[in-house]
Formats: structure tokens, C-alpha cells, sequence
């Protein structure tokens, strides 16, 4: 199999599932993306969110080759919400299964801050380690410290500062960087 084709398998969380995203959540994805509380804590979505900026996402990560896998955080089949948030694992560097190393990147819509929503995912999507990954990375904004306790709490380590550009704050943020070895 080529390593841009691995599809993202539904893994089990607590709570909920992660299952590959599709056309139809492009409304949940836009609705919570448009929020500026989401937006400010990601490098990628613009506040005010553009019109037809969530269907470019979908086309991108939903491509064969794209290097990026996201999944959406589901409970419907136990009567939660369908899009809770999403989590997607970005190759960085090709293994025997699509990646050695992985970004890992998420959001969580507000109405689950604070619930362990983030946490069950990440801890999820490592025990699943659908890229066979050797190495996952992570950073997260220095004004968003949940998220940063989130990640040592699921065993990532910090490594540094750095920054990265937010497009939603137009200007580039002091972040902080993790790393998690899986073998």
C-alpha cells in the first residue's frame, strides 16, 4: 500500500470514537471553526472564518494523497454530539506504515472544554497508533496552557519554545513544543 493512501480507521475512546471525516460534517466543522475561541488556539483557521473555507479543508485532508489524517471525535452512537471536535495526525517523516513521525494537532468545540474530551482522544490515538509511529510531536500556544496539560498528561514531554503564525491572530505565537516516543 502506498503510504499516502492509509485511510484513518475508527479507533475507540472513552466516551466516543474517532472516525474519519467525511463531506457532511462540513457544517459542525464550520460552525465551530467560526468561533473565535477556536480559531485564536490554531495555527490554521482564519477568524472570521471565509466562506468556503471549510469545504477546502475537507477537499484537502479527504484527498488520496494528502500527508494528513483527521478524525472526528463521535458520540452519536451512544446519543452525544456527532462532531465534538477533531484530531488529525500530520506524516512528517515516511515509515513502514505511512509515518515514523507524526504531528499530532486538535480542536474541541468550547461545549466539551473541560471534560476530558481532548484527553480521551489523544490517549486513543496513540494506544491506536494507526501510522505505526515511532515519534509524535505537538505544540500548543503558551496562552492555551489546558492544552498543554493535556499533552503530559498523555506522556509527551517538553522539548522547547518556539512559535508558530496564527492566521486567525494574524501574528506569530509563542508556543511550546512536546514530543512522545512509542517505541
Amino acid at each position: 500500500m502506498d503510504e499516502m493512501t492509509t485511510k484513518a480507521p475508527v479507533i475507540e475512546a472513552d466516551g466516543f470514537k474517532l472516525r474519519p471525516l467525511r463531506q457532511a460534517d462540513a457544517g459542525l466543522i464550520e460552525f465551530y471553526g467560526a468561533d473565535e475561541r477556536v480559531a485564536r488556539m490554531t495555527t490554521s483557521i482564519p477568524h472570521p472564518l471565509p466562506p468556503g473555507s471549510t469545504e477546502a479543508f475537507l477537499t484537502r485532508v479527504l484527498a488520496e494523497d494528502s500527508p494528513e489524517i483527521v478524525w472526528a471525535m463521535d458520540a452519536s452512537d451512544r446519543g452525544g454530539a456527532e462532531l465534538k471536535g477533531v484530531i488529525s495526525l500530520d506524516r512528517m517523516e515516511p515509515g513502514p506504515q505511512g509515518g515514523s513521525q507524526s504531528e499530532i494537532g486538535y480542536w474541541v468545540a468550547p461545549a466539551w472544554w473541560n471534560t476530558g474530551v481532548a484527553s480521551a482522544a489523544i490517549t486513543a490515538l496513540i494506544a491506536a497508533n494507526p501510522l505505526g509511529n515511532g515519534t509524535i510531536y505537538a505544540s500548543v500556544f503558551q496562552d492555551n496552557p489546558a492544552s498543554a496539560r493535556v499533552l503530559t498528561n498523555a506522556g509527551f514531554v517538553y522539548t522547547g519554545d518556539a512559535e508558530s503564525f496564527s492566521v486567525a491572530r494574524n501574528a506569530k505565537v509563542a508556543t511550546w513544543t512536546y514530543i512522545r516516543k512509542l517505541n
